[in-house]
């Protein structure tokens, strides 16, 4: 039995306990398994000097600061780890600025990934600095925790303000307002221990590339995709990596009528089996033709709400906030209802007891996987490629689209293929004073957070680079 559909204990602070040794340790092999297990061939840093001085300012008890990072792949803690161990000492090098070593952060970590990453995670985790914090509730002793390390920890603090990975290198999520709360806290807490030190976020934009774009191995992978679906199969004029702007057209129909399939299959499981109320879609479009993006989004928007619906009646939750608000209390909702400290070691439940217990587990888990479903499709507007279709949008969508399959057939779909070798590149953005906003925050709390918030996403948008190799179609030259 999945480990998830067993009652089980309530989930446990796993407190930093930050060790050199395995810091060292992992450092010396981070660029070997970057480069042969993640195939993260380079990582290009702008603006380094931006983080040397930064470093600076806190060794030198001046500064205090947050690095709010992109989060857009599962290897961006790889490319940060390079960023920290090895660009920022060697470009301090060169400025002649001494940094206290190592250089190095305390992180904010999703308590959830140990449960489906391994216990061994939650430990390495901790050794390397890094908390933990529930999401979907008021975690107060994740939230102490950070907080304590922002103010007085020995390095900075990190932290994704989109609260998990999205999947797309050119889209930023909905910023979460935890990061911009916490760092008005961080002033409270100088304020009131009376240090002078400054507080500021540090944005970090990052981006990946392909250094050859993998059109044949995108080919590949619409392939299986289109047998899984049962996708009729049609000729196609291109031969597999194909670069014209003929073939990129032609694969983005392929794509296009892949995810337009996986929503079909999805909208009437959804009505057949929950009885839910999905507008019925008109069919009668050749089978070649690209359905319309507004149509798509329209459809892809109706689907999550059905799915969080069913979801939240189970929970007997109201559907209030946005999409990633209604993900988070299913999810903690979830837990509630597998980590649970009237169950686990009572003497005196007896055997039929602790199996209603797991049946109550095993429930849970299963409504929460309609909101695993929404997470897949969280970042997706149905435009994407279509605006600009590089290799790295297909890839990206067909790795969302992959995903979602596997959810579907029960599959674990980490560790994820690897399409090709890539670059990094990490953007070092101008740091935004939090201090100078502190008159603001002691005026309007709500309204200083929100305003934080926002300005950061735009710095982090703003960080955005489009790609644009040689292959790709212009705007101009888009599938219509």
């Amino acid at each position: 039995m999945n480990p998830s559909t067993r009652a089980q204990p309530p989930l446990s602070f796993i407190p930093p306990a930050l060790d050199t040794r395995v810091l060292a340790l992992v450092r010396l092999g981070l660029p070997y398994w970057m480069r042969w297990r993640e195939q993260v061939q380079h990582v290009e840093v702008v603006n380094a000097e931006g983080l040397v001085q930064l470093y600076k300012a806190f060794d030198a008890g001046e500064t205090r600061f947050l690095l709010a990072f992109r989060h857009p792949s599962p290897l961006d803690s790889f490319c940060i780890g390079h960023l920290l161990w090895y660009t920022v000492p060697q470009r301090a090098r060169e400025l002649g600025v001494e940094l206290k070593r190592p250089v190095h952060v305390h992180f904010i970590y999703d308590r959830g990934i140990p449960l489906w990453a391994g216990a061994w995670v939650g430990k390495l985790y901790a050794k390397l600095g890094g908390t933990p914090i529930q999401r979907g509730k008021v975690d107060r002793q994740g939230l102490r925790s950070a907080r304590q390390l922002l103010a007085n920890g020995q390095f900075p603090l990190a932290a994704a303000p989109e609260g998990g990975n999205n999947g797309h290198t050119e889209i930023v999520s909905p910023l979460e307002p935890g990061v911009a709360q916490m760092a008005f806290w961080c002033v409270d807490d100088l304020h009131n221990q009376g240090r002078a030190e400054q507080m500021a976020i540090a944005p970090l934009g990052i981006s990946y590339r392909y250094i050859t774009p993998p059109w044949r191995e995108l080919d590949r992978w619409l392939d299986r995709l289109e047998q899984e679906t049962s996708l009729a199969p049609r000729q196609h004029l291109y031969p597999p990596g194909d670069t014209s702007k003929t073939a990129i057209e032609q694969r983005y129909r392929r794509l296009s009528n892949l995810g337009e399939r996986l929503l079909t299959l999805l909208e009437n499981y959804y009505r057949r089996v929950y009885r839910v109320a999905i507008p019925a879609v008109d069919s009668s479009n050749r089978p070649d033709a690209v359905p319309p993006t507004n149509a798509l989004s329209s459809r892809l928007e109706a689907l999550m709400n059905a799915a969080l619906q069913v979801a939240e009646t189970y929970f007997q939750l109201l559907p209030k906030g946005s999409t990633i608000d209604r993900c988070r209390r299913i999810e903690q909702a979830g837990w509630e209802h597998i980590f649970r400290q009237d169950v686990v070691g009572n003497p005196r439940l007896s055997a039929v007891e602790m199996g209603l217990a797991n049946r109550e587990a095993e429930e849970a888990s299963l409504r929460m996987w309609h909101m695993r479903l929404v997470e897949s499709f969280i970042a997706v507007t149905g435009q994407y490629v279509r605006q600009r279709p590089s290799a790295e949008r297909f890839a990206e969508t067909v790795m969302i689209l992959r995903d979602t399959v596997c959810l579907i057939q029960g599959k674990n779909s980490f560790p994820r293929p690897k399409l090709g070798p890539q670059r990094a590149v990490l953007t070092v953005g101008e740091p935004i004073s939090v201090s100078d906003r502190w008159p603001d925050y002691k005026t309007n709390r709500k309204q200083a957070v929100a305003q934080l918030t926002a300005d950061l996403q735009s710095a982090l948008e703003a960080m955005i680079t489009p790609i644009l190799p040689g292959s790709e179609l212009s705007q101009a030259d888009a599938p219509k």
